[in-house]
């Protein structure tokens, strides 16, 4: 299974970044390989509206089926949640750490958005 993680780095001890539609990057993390790769976000940084739905759907298309944010807006989890990828929100760490607390259990799935639309 792959695992999304909003990013401000291209690495495991990147910090999780706090935005899902703005992050920088995401961290695409197979848990059966082992391995990542990085896909950028860079788009959606300046966009007026919309930069969680199509931060959701770069999502979709990496074929990830969970998603690690700090936050996660209506437009943004309609769109994950109509996908079929789950949420799970990390307050803070690396994406290291994410990814460890992740497989222990310790993330909990959310069940809607955290924030409102345009929250930066």
């Amino acid at each position: 299974m792959k695992i999304a993680i909003s990013c401000s780095g291209n690495n495991l001890d990147s910090p999780v970044d706090q935005r899902f539609g703005r992050a920088a990057q995401f961290l695409i993390y197979d848990l059966e390989t082992d391995t990542f790769k990085v896909i950028d976000n860079n788009q959606n940084l300046q966009a007026a509206q919309g930069a969680g739905i199509q931060a959701a759907r770069n999502v979709a298309d990496s074929g990830a089926k969970a998603v690690i944010t700090g936050n996660v807006g209506p437009n943004a989890y309609k769109t994950l949640n109509a996908a079929g990828i789950d949420v799970y929100l990390s307050k803070s760490g690396t994406v290291k750490e994410t990814i460890e607390e992740f497989k222990s259990g310790k993330l909990v799935k959310s069940t809607g958005a955290n924030v409102e639309g345009h929250w930066m």
